[in-house]
């Protein structure tokens, strides 16, 4: 970015009164939210719309934002074989981050046995909850999860709005493009200035983000209350400790490794980790971070490959659900483990925290999925976890979040696709100076996009 622009962008941001930031007003929504849902449950229910609403802007905009960031990213390396370094090293990544996830969360409930002493009756419980979630969790093959990238039609991955199938034909189309020599020029100008006004368009939906968090915030205290949590609180707070654990000892390990600081991309994305926490959602802050991640040094071919991808094989949250409540149905129904069972547990869980990307409450529905194929726990015991579900949610959405952030800035360093001296000084920046996502994509990067254009025109 032009040092004019951001010198000037961050003149008029530091004059902003405190309660025109973003993640002031995000933060005020939420509050606002939880004594709404608190106070007047029943008119904290009614305000699900508005959470909902949100949530389906940003789900529009953000299949063709990622093609247009994959597209021009990947267009602008010379070298094909980065993109397929990109990839293994994310993949290999993920993996590493997925298997770390799954121990935290097993350690976690074996230290504090939130369900020992309950004594639950299998027999008990009702069955018609878990079957609601088995048709979303029957597709859990390695072959059925492959095919699913690939979408009906070229149009269908934009309809569908799923991440995986958008990003198969944005790599297509990127190689495509730098194939086509001088043919391809007008098509790589198009879908630049196609992303600049997205991302304009997307920053008048992100004015929106406080009434969406008040919303879906008032819907959850103001439907399950406080009251819901009763004897699971001890579950809750054992999710919420190993999450801690993960991101300060995993990530913050990883990060530390790499040069820079955690806690400091933590406050850099803050805006983003607010709306994921508002909405129970991580997807509302994909476009946001795909644009943050650049002006903290990270080349848009790289970053903004890994990221989207990290969305669908990077589901750390989601994997210290899975073994955590796994382990506590055990503990709850008396059901004894051995250690045998337990690590062939881990590696289904493996395939599942994957299989469900993209689905609704994929944690929960990977966790069915996970009993649904496993013979000693039964399926039936998830009804347990669906009055809390929603309390934990927000946990899975921020720890999925932060640690794709940090894979995706981690990934930029492997492949020197990352100034460090941009990401020191981003990193280093006060909180006064923080822009939010959608003023920030709006007025500071009218000058990148154009002179991204220039160089492709000089370049024909």
């Amino acid at each position: 970015m032009h040092k004019e622009a951001r010198i000037g962008y961050e003149v008029t941001e530091a004059r902003k009164p405190f309660y025109r930031i973003l993640y002031v007003q995000v933060l005020i929504g939420v509050v606002l939210g939880v004594l709404t849902g608190h106070f007047w449950p029943e008119f904290g229910a009614a305000l699900k719309p508005f959470g909902d609403g949100f949530v389906k802007l940003v789900k529009m905009m953000i299949a063709p934002i990622v093609f247009c960031t994959i597209v021009s990213g990947i267009n602008s390396i010379s070298d094909s074989r980065e993109v397929g370094r990109t990839l293994v090293k994310s993949m290999a990544l993920f993996y590493l981050l997925t298997v770390l996830a799954l121990l935290a969360g097993l350690m976690a409930v074996l230290l504090i046995q939130p369900g020992a002493g309950m004594h639950v009756s299998v027999a008990t419980l009702d069955p018609s909850v878990a079957a609601k979630f088995t048709k979303q969790a029957a597709a859990t093959g390695f072959a059925d999860f492959m095919l699913h990238i690939i979408p009906h039609s070229f149009f269908g991955a934009f309809a569908d709005g799923e991440v995986l199938p958008v990003l198969l034909v944005s790599i297509l189309i990127a190689f495509g493009l730098s194939r086509a020599g001088d043919q391809g020029v007008a098509v790589t100008k198009a879908v630049a200035s196609f992303s600049h006004v997205l991302f304009v368009s997307f920053g008048f939906i992100m004015k929106l983000a406080p009434l969406g968090a008040f919303g879906a915030m008032a819907f959850t205290v103001g439907r399950y209350g406080v009251r819901s949590i009763g004897s699971l609180g001890l579950l809750i707070l054992t999710f919420y400790i190993a999450c801690s654990v993960f991101v300060v000892v995993v990530l913050g390990t990883l990060a530390r490794l790499n040069g820079f600081s955690l806690w400091k991309t933590i406050r850099y994305f803050r805006e983003e980790l607010l709306i994921v926490l508002g909405t129970s959602s991580s997807e509302p802050a994909l476009p946001g971070a795909l644009r943050k991640l650049e002006q903290l040094g990270c080349r848009k071919g790289v970053s903004g490959l890994v990221l989207p991808m990290g969305y669908s094989f990077n589901l750390d949250g989601s994997a210290i659900y899975l073994t955590l409540s796994s382990i506590f149905i055990a503990q709850a129904c008396d059901i004894h483990l051995s250690w045998g069972q337990i690590a062939a547990m881990l590696g289904l869980m493996l395939l599942t925290s994957k299989g469900a990307a993209g689905v609704t409450g994929s944690g929960f529905v990977a966790l069915v999925a996970t009993l649904t194929v496993m013979p000693d726990l039964p399926v039936t015991a998830v009804a347990l976890l669906v009055g809390i579900d929603r309390f934990m949610s927000e946990a899975r959405a921020l720890t999925s979040m932060i640690s794709n952030c940090v894979a995706a800035i981690t990934v930029s360093l492997w492949e020197n696709a990352c100034d460090r001296e941009v990401l020191a000084r981003e990193l280093g920046q006060s909180g006064a100076l923080q822009a939010s996502a959608g003023t920030r994509i709006g007025e500071a990067t009218v000058a990148e996009d154009k002179s991204w254009i220039a160089t492709t025109r000089s370049a024909a």
